[in-house]
């Protein structure tokens, strides 16, 4: 069964990447244009794995995995935030929030499928 991966990235030309790489990869994405439509998406249907921004309009990346974490059906699923936010403090803030990894903006899409392979499989 093909996986689902919530890409939530206020960056429509990000969004479309990440979207590329991942659909090439075999997954199937859902693209969010903020934190708040993302957690609109995620209650609709639960993905196999979120991968947010943090800086966005409406509700940030931090808010929305706070939200998530408090559904009962993503107290589990792997979130992953893509961010240029790369400080020791911001990854504190991240981990406490319930993130599962980082990814530091740019990177290269193989990279970003890499990770998600390690984290949910093909």
């Amino acid at each position: 069964m093909t996986k689902t991966i919530l890409a939530v990235d206020d960056s429509g030309s990000l969004r479309k990447m990440v979207a590329f790489s991942l659909e090439q990869a075999g997954y199937m994405v859902v693209q969010a244009v903020d934190g708040q439509d993302g957690l609109d998406k995620a209650k609709v249907k639960t993905v196999d794995l979120v991968l947010t921004d943090h800086n966005m309009p409406v509700m940030d990346g931090l808010t929305l995995i706070r939200k998530l974490r408090e559904l009962g059906s993503y107290q589990t699923v792997p979130i992953l935030m893509l961010t240029t936010e790369s400080s020791v403090e911001m990854k504190s803030e991240g981990k406490a929030a319930g993130a599962n990894g980082w990814i530091v903006k740019p990177f290269h899409p193989e990279q970003l499928v890499n990770v998600v392979q390690k984290v949910i499989g093909s």
